[in-house]
């Protein structure tokens, strides 16, 4: 039964609905925002630069640092632009995955890590431009792997007790070690290895074995990198205990190597043997000419006013291979001349000899790089390959009779040949400029390699028409190798010296990169100490060709056969033209031999 309502009762209840209703309404329209913003995308974060994963799997020993160095790279990678995953789950190394990552650190592996297959899309991550970071006991991983043993340089041998040892900063431009002064004394377990990878890498820091207990290998390096194919890699006995990664140093030197590898920074990490200080410290045999001078300081010379030069007095040299290292601070002038006679003057040195610019912004034959006033750098190459003020590069003159070449962080620039008569390259002297007020410039690590001869290397000649003989067993010596199917020569990458250094085919031009020398050990050798290598001894088809320090195992040998075809001893299959390709840059590997003629070469 309804009791009867009042309008007032009426109204009390129809304001109730009323507050009610406007309750339902606030509280369907807060549910609502709350939907749309779950369904708004948020604003991105900035994108890291790069990625790269940290690979922690033991199958030996397990170094309780572990941890502590996974949380420190991702520290490093927060404060620095990059991004970091770690895991230890080896089926993380397939193509498509490490495709994501710049660098892949190998964070105190041990023991074989990695399968058959994961191996394999590990060397074609690195052969393809990837990069490698071994940390501490990566060198005690993976020794029945050939490839890794090359890529990391060295393998584990032993080791004494952790204790303090002083460490040679024996480069200083690398952005590893470029913060370290000329000697470093810390405590860590210092490994020795079964070898000493010095002849094919470039050694960055090495162990004073008189400052510590039971080294044993006398020249002993412990940091080191070099470029691998296409990829680069970074390894450093360094980090075996947790106080490492707190020490500013090492992380800074982690970092370095990190940023290195992943082509974030650039360095010259072709292997170097062979050179003689010029200056490390010392300016004794060095002259100052004219205005302004150069402080000396912690083994650095800085240019200070000008215009002056400061000259390597005591000595001529003909034919060489010049290094230094240069850093300036904006928009900096200085430059490095060669070729000219004594001089109290420097502006004869300038007008006789020939200097290599060093300077951030001008035109592009006076800019770094440049042949002043007369030949640009490869202003691309040039870019790919230069660090910006503030950091440090390389440079490497190669004087070859009257021929200079300018390598920019072991990349080649600049390929000048002097035809005026008035100059010569063979007057031999060498100095840095200090340019006037304002343009600092500092050097570092200046060290020099006489060579054996003159190579004036004129321009190339048009190549020959193709022939189809003789075939490479009719004829010994020095000669070019012309694929049959392609008509271009046998040819090492960009004409590197340095290990691992990818061969290809390319028009033929008649220089030294395609010069090959049988030997009567079977090697095909090219730059008179580089041998043609079945890279990290592979047998599967498709294995890369690379050019690799001689050292006399099955991989470095080759059988030249009556039919055209050459056979790697060691896999006992042909060297092969990819894919039957014809264009310049193809890759040559190695396949199962078949007769077609993109595995039949010439001798030209």
């Amino acid at each position: 039964m309804l009791r009867h309502l009042t309008p007032a009762a009426l109204g009390r209840i129809a304001g109730s609905d009323r507050k009610t209703s406007v309750l339902r309404r606030l509280s369907v329209t807060a549910v609502a925002l709350a939907a749309a913003a779950a369904m708004t995308p948020a604003v991105p974060a900035h994108a890291a630069a790069f990625k790269v994963l940290v690979f922690s799997k033991t199958a030996a020993f397990r170094h309780d640092s572990i941890p502590t160095g996974i949380q420190t790279i991702r520290d490093l990678g927060a404060a620095n632009d990059f991004a970091v995953d770690a895991t230890e789950d080896a089926n993380a190394f397939t193509t498509g995955n490490l495709a994501q990552y710049k660098a892949v650190v190998f964070l105190s592996t041990t023991g074989d890590v990695l399968n058959a297959s994961q191996q394999t899309a590990f060397q074609s991550y690195i052969d393809g431009g990837g990069g490698y970071v071994g940390v501490h006991s990566a060198a005690d991983t993976e020794y029945d792997w050939p490839y890794y043993g090359q890529l990391m340089g060295a393998w584990f041998n032993n080791h004494p007790a952790i204790q303090q040892a002083t460490v040679r900063n024996e480069d200083r431009a690398h952005a590893a070690t470029a913060h370290l002064g000329t000697t470093w004394s810390r405590t860590d377990e210092w490994y020795s290895f079964r070898s000493n990878p010095r002849p094919n890498v470039r050694v960055l820091q090495s162990l004073d074995e008189s400052s510590y207990s039971g080294g044993g290998m006398g020249d002993h390096p412990i940091t080191w990198c070099h470029p691998q194919s296409s990829g680069r890699a970074f390894y450093t006995g360094l980090g075996h205990t947790q106080e490492s990664y707190a020490d500013s140093n090492f992380r800074t030197l982690l970092l370095g190597g990190i940023r290195y590898a992943a082509k974030a920074v650039n360095a010259d990490c072709r292997p170097e043997t062979g050179y003689t200080a010029l200056y490390n410290g010392s300016t004794t045999g060095w002259s100052q000419v004219g205005p302004g001078s150069f402080t000396n300081s912690d083994a650095t010379l800085t240019s200070q006013g000008g215009m002056g030069m400061l000259y390597y007095a005591a000595k001529e040299f003909h034919s060489y291979s010049l290094k230094l290292d240069w850093r300036m601070t904006g928009d900096s002038n200085s430059g490095v001349i060669v070729g000219f006679p004594p001089t109290s003057d420097p502006n004869t040195a300038l007008n006789t000899g020939y200097e290599v610019q060093i300077d951030a912004t001008d035109t592009s034959d006076k800019t770094t790089g440049a042949i002043y006033g007369v030949k640009s750098a490869d202003i691309a190459a040039r870019d790919a390959a230069l660090n910006p003020p503030g950091q440090w590069n390389t440079y490497e003159l190669l004087v070859e009779g009257e021929r200079l070449q300018v390598f920019l962080n072991g990349t080649k620039i600049n390929d000048f040949t002097n035809a005026d008569p008035a100059r010569s390259l063979q007057q031999g002297y060498i100095g840095i400029q200090n340019h006037g007020a304002g343009n600092e410039v500092a050097y570092r690590n200046i060290r020099i390699k006489e060579l054996a001869g003159t190579s004036p290397s004129p321009s190339p000649s048009p190549s020959p028409s193709p022939s189809p003989s003789p075939s490479p067993s009719s004829s010994a010596g020095t000669s070019a190798l012309r694929g049959v199917a392609s008509g271009r020569c046998l040819d090492v990458n960009g004409a590197s010296q340095a290990n691992g250094a990818a061969v290809q085919i390319w028009d033929c031009n008649g220089q030294n990169n395609q010069r090959w020398t049988s030997t009567s050990a079977g090697e095909l050798r090219v730059y008179g100490g580089k041998c043609l290598d079945v890279n990290g001894a592979g047998t599967a088809n498709g294995t890369s060709v690379i050019i690799w320090d001689c050292n006399g195992q099955n991989n470095q040998k080759w059988r030249l056969n009556s039919d055209g075809s050459v056979t790697a001893v060691g896999a006992n299959k042909c060297l092969d033209v990819s894919g039957a390709g014809t264009a310049n840059g193809t890759k040559v590997q190695i396949w199962t031999c078949n007769g077609q003629n993109n595995q039949k070469w010439n001798r030209v």
